[in-house]
């Protein structure tokens, strides 16, 4: 060795001792800081104990207990300490570190996702909390993706992506949780039960850019990603749980067919589960706030023109995309009676606009579902094939069996605001109707239309002239 390199060498070594001993001093510092810390929480906690309601603060944020039958769990470990050599600056690694697990957060937040706590290095989340939905466990698994993807793309930026230093293990889980909840101004989740301690042990066992998921997650998302056999988890008291790693998102659902990032076709088929969550807030407001005095623009009404949209769009050749947006529209075509009778579908339009951003359509889905929520403004005038289809399935009932009873629930809604008092003069106002009515689609004049000219026959009959 020359006496340059080995001068260059006592100069590296004098360095790390330096910068050791300023860690050394730094540790301390903390340790001493840590344990004021420690003494003042004990006294926090031993004023508590004594007057619960007086601490500055805690006015008012009991905890309470609730419980969700269907949560999918997210444990995160970011790691890579071992790998920081040299004199790497310690302050911007605990910087970028940071900045790591702010990005998680966002994820999460994006994906509706509720972020848990950060665990030393672990980042845990719960999907279907607080907010219940029923796809929570496909929300989870489309998160982990995207976080694993800036882990990646986060070392590429820092580094080029030689000389690595984080990685990600990904452990997921769906079942049951009881989440305590403490908190007035900000609600704070606790997570308990066996989801949570299922969730951790898949984490322990996954390897660095895994994403594995126990068989109950499995089951709800294989329909999404494609999953491979990983091995088996032991359970206390419950055997072996079984475990998949989730390779891609499936080629055909991906954007460029990749399996790298959700497509159209992905995000369809997932909006097709999402709407269950939709129709069940949608009926659920309308149960509530219509007005007694509609007795034929009621739920049922709702429900069965969602129910014939699909059932015409199939016959018709609708995409899935499309399927989606008719049933979306139907179920919403009439949700403007909460505010007001008249001019209802623009009511209902407005409505659309402000509640389905927040169930991920697109602002150009949203506008074509307002396009065919109006469509249904009487007397009917369809553009295209979907606005066809809204107007035919609204008045489906005209070429029902059940029409008579189901006209004469109309009567009794328009009599109920003095717009029909005679139901001689509605069953003439019926006959004229009918007989200038006309069935859009092929679909609808199959079925409907030889039936629509019986009840004409029938209401007909019913006239006293």
């Amino acid at each position: 060795m020359t006496a340059a390199n080995n001068e260059e060498l006592v100069k590296r070594i004098a360095r790390l001792a330096k910068q050791n001993k300023e860690l050394v001093e730094e540790i301390r510092k903390l340790e001493e800081a840590c344990g004021r810390l420690k003494t003042e929480n004990d006294k926090i906690k031993a004023l508590y104990s004594k007057f619960p309601q007086e601490i500055p603060g805690e006015s008012g944020s009991k905890e309470k207990s609730l419980k969700f039958s269907m949560a999918t769990l997210l444990f995160a470990d970011i790691h890579g300490f071992s790998r920081i050599i040299g004199n790497v600056d310690s302050v911007a690694i605990m910087d970028e570190l940071d900045e790591i697990f702010y990005e998680f957060e966002a994820i999460a937040d994006r994906h509706n996702i509720k972020k848990i706590k950060t665990i030393g290095d672990t980042f845990m989340c719960a999907g279907g909390i607080p907010v219940r939905n029923i796809t929570n466990p496909v929300d989870v698994v489309l998160a982990a993706f995207e976080i694993r993807n800036f882990i990646h793309q986060f070392e590429v930026k820092k580094r080029g992506g030689e000389n690595r230093i984080w990685d990600l293990k990904t452990g997921v889980h769906t079942g049951p949780v009881t989440a305590a909840v403490t908190g007035k101004k900000k609600a704070i989740y606790d997570l308990k039960g066996d989801t949570v301690n299922n969730t951790s042990r898949i984490e322990a066992i996954s390897e660095d850019g895994a994403i594995l998921i126990s068989v109950m997650t499995f089951e709800l998302v294989k329909e999404f990603f494609d999953c491979e056999y990983f091995g088996k988890v032991p359970v206390k008291y419950k055997g072996d749980l079984k475990v998949y790693r989730v390779t891609r998102i499936k080629p055909e659902l991906s954007a460029g067919g990749n399996g790298l990032l959700p497509g159209n076709a992905f995000r369809t088929k997932l909006g097709l589960i999402r709407f269950n969550d939709l129709e069940e807030a949608v009926l659920d407001k309308l149960e509530k706030e219509l007005p007694a005095r509609l007795y034929y623009h009621n739920v049922k009404h709702t429900v069965d023109v969602v129910t014939e949209v699909e059932l015409i769009g199939w016959a018709e050749g609708c995409s899935d995309e499309e399927i989606l947006l008719l049933k979306t529209a139907a179920l919403l075509h009439d949700a403007g009676h909460t505010v007001s009778y008249e001019d209802h579908e623009l009511h209902g339009a407005e409505y659309a606009k402000m509640i389905l951003p927040g169930y991920d359509y697109s602002p150009e889905q949203i506008e074509r579902i307002c396009s065919l929520i109006l469509a249904t403004k009487l007397p009917p005038r369809p553009s295209n094939l979907l606005e066809s289809i809204m107007c035919d399935s609204d008045l489906d009932y005209l070429g029902r069996s059940d029409f008579i009873p189901v006209s004469n629930t109309l009567f009794e809604e328009l009599k109920a605001q003095d717009k029909m008092k005679d139901l001689n003069e509605w069953n003439k106002l019926q006959v004229k109707f009918i007989s200038g009515h006309q069935y859009f689609t092929k679909t609808a004049r199959s079925l409907r239309e030889v039936n629509k000219q019986l009840q004409i026959e029938r209401i007909r009959r019913q006239i006293n002239n």
